[in-house]
């Protein structure tokens, strides 16, 4: 039997965002009684989920966008800012509300309102993103040097200059 790929290509028009927009703050809204430790696990759960499950290619590339989100409010030495936590705590909450667009155990579609999130998000939280990963690329790639040249205030200085950059950008952006 002999099988092909097929790309299917479609693009979302602002009032299109701005509905998904709409979802993602219900789902806010219906989670913000929990704490960011359990937006954490519900997302973590998510992932877990997607990856043991039959998603589609798709959807599966997507889930390393959630694990850059869940890192950057848990990881420890990259100290999130106060005022830039909720932001990615948001977008977390989405995949913590059972009751999403697309039920996810809908065959073939349930990851389907996911993977739109997860691209609307990583768009919107772009500048985040991009710092977190280069700041991980840095952390390790210093890991690597002599025990000299990886010390933690050079880390430290690293991440004050890559969470200054991504708030310019985020400013200067809108």
């Amino acid at each position: 039997k002999k099988t092909m790929s097929m790309e299917i290509t479609f693009e979302l028009s602002d009032d299109d965002l701005e509905y998904f927009r709409s979802v993602m703050r219900i789902s806010v809204d219906r989670t913000n009684k929990l704490d960011d430790v359990a937006i954490v696990k519900n997302a973590r759960e998510l992932v877990s989920q997607i990856r043991q499950s039959n998603a589609a290619e798709f959807i599966r590339e997507r889930i390393g966008r959630i694990e850059t989100l869940i890192g950057m409010v848990s990881d420890s030495s990259w100290k999130m800012e106060s005022q830039d936590r909720p932001r990615v705590l948001e977008a977390l909450a989405y995949f913590s509300e059972p009751e999403d667009l697309i039920p996810d155990d809908t065959p073939g579609l349930g990851y389907l309102d996911d993977a739109i999130m997860i691209e609307m998000v990583c768009r919107e939280l772009h500048n985040e993103v991009q710092a977190y990963r280069d700041y991980c690329v840095y952390r390790a790639a210093s890991a690597s040097k002599p025990a000299g040249d990886a010390t933690n205030g050079w880390l430290d200085e690293r991440r004050r200059q890559l969470q200054s950059r991504m708030r310019r950008r985020r400013d200067k952006r809108g």
